[in-house]
């Protein structure tokens, strides 16, 4: 798929930050992300990747751009920016055995893309593609888009939380532990209050 200027780009979540500092398994990071795309029928695409050794670490930067094709005119994308930074290797003790992790400043931002091409579906004339758009935006959207954009702002939910759970389960000393149904519901609730009011 290649996003070029003929799509119409429509953001439904913009700039939603996660921040950690601790430790962590980068390659763990990594298999969670692959795995709850491939749940919600993603297909993976990495955009950029960039390291950088410095004395006080590592410095990593990857941005992934997971898509999903729902029609012939409609994708829906999300943008995965993970940056990596202050990163050194260290030992800690879990259940009794020494384990190797990485320790360090983990940033990830989300942007969640809805792509539309309407102009090969219909071979339409300028006019008709701006009625078509005015329509949709003003009047009456059509049951496969209002649901596309749902489906991607619950998609999104889905990844976040298991980046959480991730995330929460190597706080082995306070045992606090979230359950996932809870992280996806307080998630889809400020995403549809950020929808909300971003409409008003």
């Amino acid at each position: 798929m290649d996003v070029d200027l003929q799509y119409e780009k429509n953001l439904v979540i913009n700039n939603r930050e996660f921040r950690y500092k601790g430790i962590f398994r980068a390659d763990e990071l990594f298999h969670v992300i692959n795995n709850a795309l491939e749940d919600r029928g993603y297909t993976k695409r990495e955009k950029k990747t960039e390291e950088l050794v410095t004395d006080a670490g590592r410095r990593s930067y990857i941005e992934l751009r997971p898509f999903k094709e729902k029609t012939n005119y409609l994708i829906q994308m999300i943008k995965i920016k993970i940056l990596l930074d202050h990163v050194t290797e260290t030992t800690e003790e879990v259940k009794g055995i020494r384990k190797k992790f990485q320790q360090g400043d983990v940033e990830i931002v989300f942007d969640a893309w809805m792509l539309t091409e309407y102009q090969h579906r219909w071979g339409m004339k300028p006019v008709a593609f701006f009625l078509k758009g005015w329509i949709n935006k003003y009047l009456y959207t059509w049951p496969i888009e209002s649901g596309a954009k749902n489906e991607l702002v619950e998609d999104t939910a889905y990844v976040v939380s298991a980046i959480r759970n991730l995330f929460s389960s190597y706080k082995i000393e306070t045992g606090k532990y979230v359950p996932e149904s809870e992280i996806r519901k307080e998630m889809e609730g400020e995403i549809e209050r950020e929808i909300r009011e971003g409409a008003e």
